[in-house]
């Protein structure tokens, strides 16, 4: 589209991504950007302008995943139960080649699109491989549909034994070595490094309550993500390691399941810089959606998921209450929970913590435009033109973003990816 040319959004009920109540109003698009935003409609058409009507759709922001795994092999109809820990990780055993596993990245990002995702914001990496590097430098570029990325580093556990391809070999540990990780992953072209502050009770019993990190070694990491200038994510579930997040400024926490009043406070005080990322998803998939790939309820049990959903219910009504920054994303890209259902989370985020429809899709947009840092989320001037036009009221049921026949368009920086024949488009 010509830079000069404009697209105008008119008759649909606006939900700018503030979380205010959406309003008739009309969106006008020049470019990759929105020029304004008409409070009750009425814009006078120019000559040229392509003018969309949305009379009885919903017109938003497009929706921003808080924790995704491009690189995760399962998708809605590309199910691989080879990477289903604790059960079958013989995915690593026939690893595809690097230009292989990108081709599966690339699908990946597509099928987010398809489902109204048009940012997202990397939880980690599945192999050392930059391959969401090379990903969303493609996406940038224009030469793969997906949404804008923000990429991070696999996740680094800490532990002083590292696997290789000949067996175990010593790794070196302590606040240089985390320094010396960091550095390289942002030589590579990472935004940000995730490490494993915590363990998970999917890799053996109680350990979600193993700290893996020091203090050193995690001031060490804040300390060097900033002369990189780098993010740092980390998988956090216990007291223990949520706090040496919040004190190493750390950007995003994941899971955060067992904070306990210390760690409560400590959120609240920093709720500025941090945003939270409790992967419900997974956690609901795994006690109710497993049994077909082996994972029935004694062994969600055994994989600590009852216990963590349990947690995360009770503890997250409560940090929404002090005002933080918790956003959906839900660990997408396991057999059971495939990437293409990230819009659950939103429902999950209702059903699950207690959040209104409006305060959740502001996490999922606004919210989302933050924690990656860039101009999307809200149906402001001067931000990109990332919009959905959405058939239902997804202000009010929130379960009408999963289907994906009720994105009637979706438009990434000023162009279509997806128009319904049905949305009238008219040349003024």
């Amino acid at each position: 589209m010509p830079d000069d040319q404009r697209i105008v959004f008119i008759n649909g009920a606006v939900f700018d991504g503030s979380g205010a109540p959406p309003v008739l109003a009309d969106v006008i698009v020049r470019g990759s950007v929105i020029e304004s935003v008409v409070a009750g409609g009425g814009t006078e058409t120019r000559p040229g302008d392509q003018v969309v009507d949305c009379a009885g759709l919903t017109v938003m922001p497009g929706l921003v995943d808080s924790h995704s795994h491009l690189t995760f092999p399962s998708a809605l109809g590309h199910i691989d139960p080879s990477f289903n820990p604790p059960l079958d990780v013989s995915f690593f055993h026939h690893m595809p080649t690097p230009d292989e596993h990108l081709q599966i990245a690339r699908r990946n990002a597509l099928i987010m699109l398809d489902h109204g995702f048009t940012s997202v914001y990397s939880a980690g990496s599945l192999t050392p491989v930059p391959t969401e590097v090379f990903l969303r430098d493609q996406i940038a570029a224009g030469d793969t549909p997906g949404p804008r990325m923000r990429a991070a580093s696999f996740e680094r556990d800490n532990n002083p034994v590292q696997m290789g391809p000949d067996g175990p070999r010593p790794r070196e540990t302590g606040p240089d070595a985390v320094r010396a990780f960091i550095a390289e992953q942002a030589a590579i072209g990472f935004d940000s490094v995730k490490l494993l502050l915590s363990n998970d009770d999917v890799f053996f019993e109680g350990g979600s309550m193993v700290t893996q990190y020091s203090p050193e070694e995690a001031a060490a990491a804040g300390e060097q993500a900033r002369e990189s200038g780098v993010w740092l994510n980390c998988h956090a579930q216990n007291p223990a390691s949520i706090k040496l997040a919040v004190r190493g400024g750390f950007r995003s926490i994941y899971h955060c399941s067992y904070a306990d009043a210390e760690a409560i406070d400590l959120l609240e005080e920093a709720k500025d810089s941090i945003f939270l990322s409790p992967a419900v998803g997974i956690m609901w998939a795994n006690v109710h959606e497993g049994e077909e790939f082996g994972i029935d309820r004694a062994m969600a049990e055994h994989m600590g998921s009852v216990r963590s959903l349990e947690a995360m219910t009770a503890l997250y009504p409560e940090l929404r209450r002090r005002g933080l920054r918790v956003l959906p994303g839900g660990d997408y890209g396991f057999p059971n929970n495939p990437i293409g259902r990230n819009a659950r989370d939103l429902e999950l985020f209702v059903t699950l913590f207690g959040y209104p429809p409006l305060e959740v899709l502001r996490a999922a947009t606004y919210y989302g435009g933050l924690v990656t840092d860039t101009p999307v989320g809200l149906l402001t001037p001067g931000y990109l033109a990332d919009i959905l036009v959405v058939s239902g009221s997804p202000t009010t049921d929130v379960i009408v973003l999963q289907d994906q026949e009720n994105l009637v368009a979706i438009m990434q920086g000023g162009r279509f990816h997806k128009r319904a024949e049905r949305l009238a488009l008219a040349t003024a």
